[in-house]
């Protein structure tokens, strides 16, 4: 008789959830990241199959997991994540930029583990995924100490 029914209806407002957030030194709120495939390119890099058959989506779903926990201040300052700031798209790359993502776009990438990187652009605290890049393709650079 005393017993909650758990089943019970629940109103649409006790589904509404607000955005985590940190307090910034000016005692302003900065959001945590979030991440979206809305851009993600099946053309280019390698696909979640590909990933997953490497044995690296694990490992990059754990890497998301974690720096979602991060504002991206926090991820830029730990260098976790690296915003390609002198260039609009890598000059020397195995990746053309996708029509669907607009020119002028702040690219960015982290790496999973070695050379395996995301890569994507930010707009204030989403990280957009466009490649997955296994093998290091989209800012191709020389070996050091070869």
């Amino acid at each position: 008789m005393g017993r909650r029914d758990k089943f019970k209806s629940r109103s649409k407002s006790s589904y509404s959830r607000k955005p985590k957030s940190l307090p910034d030194k000016l005692g302003t709120k900065e959001r945590f990241i979030v991440f979206s495939f809305k851009d993600f390119d099946r053309n280019q890099g390698q696909s979640f199959k590909d990933w997953e058959t490497d044995e690296l989506l694990a490992l990059a779903v754990e890497k998301l997991s974690q720096i979602s926990n991060l504002t991206m201040s926090q991820a830029l300052q730990q260098q976790i994540i690296k915003i390609y700031t002198k260039v609009d798209f890598p000059p020397n790359s195995d990746f053309i930029h996708p029509k669907h993502v607009k020119e002028d776009v702040k690219w960015a990438s982290f790496h999973i583990q070695g050379k395996e990187c995301i890569i994507g652009y930010v707009e204030d605290n989403i990280f957009y995924i466009v490649f997955l890049d296994k093998d290091h393709k989209f800012w191709i650079t020389e070996k050091k100490n070869t």
